[in-house]
């Protein structure tokens, strides 16, 4: 008798040598599918971020700036130097007050003019105008610069950066959605 039990645990058995019965491949089956859609899953979303990173550029040159009005003209008289606060073009529900942009304007006389970044060359800390001795300095670590927002003394690098503008019926407007940069030329 031992004999023939031997012989049946050798036989081959119905689903084949390795085979699993068909109720647990189907579970099996399903559980190798839905692994692999999570997996999918994760990737895509893990991929998003990656791809918009990587387009980063393509689309910031692709139209990602907008002409904005400052005011009239006649609200920056010639020879002074104001502040002028613009919206962020391109801002969010969550940039609250950091979606409003300062920048100072210089009229230098008729419809020339500069408009310069508030923000020093070196740190990028908030300049103030000092119309007494026609200078913008920095407070936090003795930047200046002349009325043109050329570099006077201290730190910085370079001078101010000046935002590309424009004077459209009446008005000033500049770009938006400029990030001042040491890669531009002064």
């Amino acid at each position: 008798m031992d004999d023939d039990r031997v012989e049946r645990a050798d036989e081959p058995s119905a689903h084949g040598p390795g085979r699993v019965p068909p109720s647990s491949a189907s579970r099996r089956s399903f559980l190798f599918a839905l692994g692999l859609a999570l997996n999918a899953g994760v990737r895509a979303r893990a991929g998003v971020p990656i791809v918009r990173y990587l387009l980063g550029p393509v689309t910031r040159r692709l139209g990602a700036q907008a002409w904005i009005d400052l005011g009239a003209v006649e609200a920056f008289p010639a020879g002074q130097t104001r502040l002028a606060v613009y919206a962020n073009p391109f801002r969010v529900a969550w940039d609250g007050p950091t979606a409003k942009i300062a920048c100072w304007v210089r009229r230098i006389e008729g419809e020339r003019f500069q408009v310069f970044a508030i923000n020093c060359a070196h740190l990028g800390c908030p300049v103030r105008w000092f119309p007494q001795s026609r200078l913008f300095m920095c407070p936090c670590h003795g930047g200046v610069y002349y009325e043109d927002g050329s570099r006077a003394s201290g730190p910085p690098p370079r001078g101010l950066f000046e935002y590309e503008h424009a004077v459209r019926d009446g008005r000033l407007v500049v770009r938006g959605g400029q990030i001042p940069t040491l890669s531009e030329p002064a």
